[in-house]
């Protein structure tokens, strides 16, 4: 074997097994989607929904539920079960924790451009949710390595667009 496919082979060499870090990922996913429940019975709801009906909550309690059934379950077989192996991972690339950062730093001004709900500009009353959304997705679509601007603009606008129509105007969501 020469030089060049040893250090090939090492390249791809899959990561060790891990049962501490199989069983800390079930630990951190029970407690986020824990957490998302606990935020989802909060949501405010602008009138109660009478019995038999859905309101604000319902979706994101199922979610959550949902969320913390497969937690559990992860959970338990990480502790049960001998950890499996992570020879299809490869390692990490080059700019992969800068992408992780520039991400949450993306998602975190999201959320605090997003809580300001309306502005007035120039006497009109603007939503903020809708273009806050479609800069998002823009954003993370440019940082993940999307280039073309037809498509990035089409697509950032569409979903963002059915985001708002389903859930602001149809379902009555307050966003």
């Amino acid at each position: 074997m020469s030089t060049s496919d040893t250090a090939h082979a090492d390249e791809y060499q899959g990561a060790a097994a891990s049962r501490p870090l199989e069983i800390a990922f079930g630990i951190v996913a029970l407690a986020f989607t824990a957490g998302y429940v606990f935020l989802a019975t909060q949501i405010p709801l602008r009138r109660e929904a009478a019995a038999g009906q859905i309101d604000a909550r319902f979706w994101p309690m199922v979610v959550g539920v949902s969320g913390m059934v497969i937690a559990i379950a992860i959970l338990a077989i990480a502790i049960t079960r001998p950890a499996p192996t992570r020879e299809d991972l490869e390692r990490i690339q080059p700019n992969g924790y800068v992408r992780v950062v520039a991400t949450i730093a993306i998602a975190l001004v999201f959320v605090a451009i997003w809580s300001l709900g309306s502005v007035i500009l120039f006497g009109y009353r603007i939503e903020v949710f809708p273009i806050a959304t479609a800069l998002l997705m823009a954003g993370l679509m440019l940082l993940y390595g999307h280039r073309r601007w037809l498509s990035l603009i089409i697509y950032s606008v569409s979903v963002t667009a059915f985001v708002y129509v389903v859930f602001g105007i149809l379902l009555r969501i307050p966003l």
